[in-house]
């Protein structure tokens, strides 16, 4: 087992970026990771009782348990200025919605991480479905997590077009619209509406519009580039480096070579592992 300074490149923002991809159980393949070494680790872990027949599928009464010493590691590895994002969603079971996501987020809190932020992809091409007592789920969390409040955080990385709207809206201006609009509430928040003049992109909000993965990637949970590459974006630097502990097909570690990032990614089963190391070869 080898750690991550060993196939990395050490000077940030070279263009040329590397990265490794070990097999093995994260808790214990990270022992041999550096403290305070990693940038961003964005990743999707088995959910509740799901991949039995590769990952073993944890209870969501175990869950917790079975997490948080993954997540002591985590906690370890992550730099001071770096981001832990988690996707994640609930089970449900007996008719009701499992309480094991809540239950992991107060666990982590407890552990030493913020719980700085939750942003929900919405799976905009989800399959239709029905069932006795809900209709299928067509969103996920990412919840995000970190060691402390001031982190980096690039938000004009990630800006989306103004719109259409913003002809007619920025057309006509009130009074009101070229102050500071205290809220009402007197909640400490307001708005002034003129500050958008003349821009052509605004900040986007914590709902990702994106489609799933469509294509075969021989795996039973990929999700598409696009959700990686987005927190990429937003919470790294050329040159930084990005973990997935639970690596999968590599489409985190591929997101990272695509935007000149590190990668740094962990699978507990070989054969994701050769899937990943051969598309990353080919990307």
């Amino acid at each position: 087992m080898k750690s991550i300074q060993t196939n990395l490149p050490l000077e940030a923002g070279q263009a040329e970026t590397g990265g490794a991809i070990l097999q093995g159980d994260c808790e214990h393949v990270l022992r041999g990771v550096a403290d305070d070494s990693i940038d961003l680790i964005f990743t999707s872990p088995p959910y509740a009782d799901s991949r039995k027949r590769t990952y073993g599928g944890i209870h969501p009464d175990d869950y917790v348990e079975w997490f948080l010493p993954k997540a002591e590691q985590f906690l370890r590895v992550l730099k001071p200025t770096g981001t832990f994002v988690l996707n994640i969603k609930e089970k449900v079971v007996t008719g009701e919605r499992h309480t094991y996501v809540i239950e992991l987020i107060l666990a982590l809190r407890a552990q030493g991480w913020l719980w700085t932020e939750e942003f929900c992809w919405h799976k905009k091409n989800c399959y239709p479905g029905k069932w006795p007592n809900r209709f299928r789920d067509a969103w996920e969390r990412c919840l995000q997590f970190n060691k402390q409040k001031h982190f980096y955080m690039d938000q004009e990385a990630v800006m989306v077009p103004m719109g259409d709207w913003a002809k007619s809206r920025l057309r006509n201006l009130s009074e009101t619209d070229r102050a500071r609009d205290e809220s009402h509430v007197a909640s400490g928040f307001g708005k002034n509406v003129s500050n958008w003049v003349g821009r052509d992109r605004a900040y986007p909000t914590n709902v990702l519009h994106l489609a799933t993965e469509c294509a075969n990637r021989n795996h039973s949970a990929a999700f598409p580039q696009a959700l990686p590459q987005w927190f990429i974006r937003l919470f790294t630097q050329p040159g930084d480096t990005v973990l997935d502990p639970f690596l999968g097909s590599g489409t985190t570690a591929q997101a990272a070579k695509s935007l000149q990032r590190h990668y740094l990614g962990i699978d507990i089963d070989p054969e994701y592992c050769r899937m990943a190391e051969s598309m990353i070869r080919g990307y």
